[in-house]
This record gives C-alpha cells, sequence and structure tokens, in this order.
C-alpha cells in the first residue's frame, strides 16, 4: 500500500520538506545567496503552473495543513500558498 494516495501529493510533501528545511535554516547551517536561489526559483516555478495545477497544489497544501501536528509547519503550510506565488494571477 503506497504511503501517498497520488505521485503529486509525494511530490508536494517533497517540495514542503526542502523548503520548510530551507526556511528554518541557521546561516551556518546553509548559505543564505544558495537558499533565497532556491526560494526564488520555486517561486517562479509555481507561476508557471495552469490555474488547475497552482488550485491543485492550493488544496493539497491545505490538506497537508489540516492534519499536520507541528505548529510552526502548520503555519508554514497555510502561508505557502501567498508566499510562494500560488495566488497571485491564479483565475
Amino acid at each position: 500500500m503506497p504511503v501517498y494516495p497520488s505521485l503529486t501529493r509525494a511530490l508536494a510533501e517533497a517540495l514542503v520538506d526542502v523548503l520548510w528545511f530551507i526556511d528554518g535554516s541557521e546561516e551556518n547551517q546553509t548559505d543564505q545567496d544558495d537558499a533565497v536561489k532556491v526560494l526564488e526559483g520555486i517561486a517562479h516555478l509555481v507561476t508557471k503552473l495552469s490555474s488547475d495545477q497552482r488550485q491543485e497544489l492550493i488544496d493539497l497544501l491545505g490538506e497537508m495543513a489540516e492534519v499536520e501536528s507541528h505548529p510552526a509547519r502548520r503555519e508554514f503550510l497555510a502561508g505557502f500558498p501567498e508566499g510562494f506565488g500560488l495566488l497571485e494571477d491564479a483565475s
């Protein structure tokens, strides 16, 4: 039995894990210039998603936030759509 119901959910979980790590890293853990490049790259990538793809990701993030037990990570998930540009130009 798969751990995730879909490939999209698995990739969304992986993406959030990476960004959560980068967002929470101290300066001595990651190069800050590299961290900014990754964050900007992801933000740019989501601007290229279709409206339906954006909505699918927003819905997945909402589902993930609902079941997240860690308060700070739940807040990160809830703020992800706005923080990474998913809500911009969404139709």
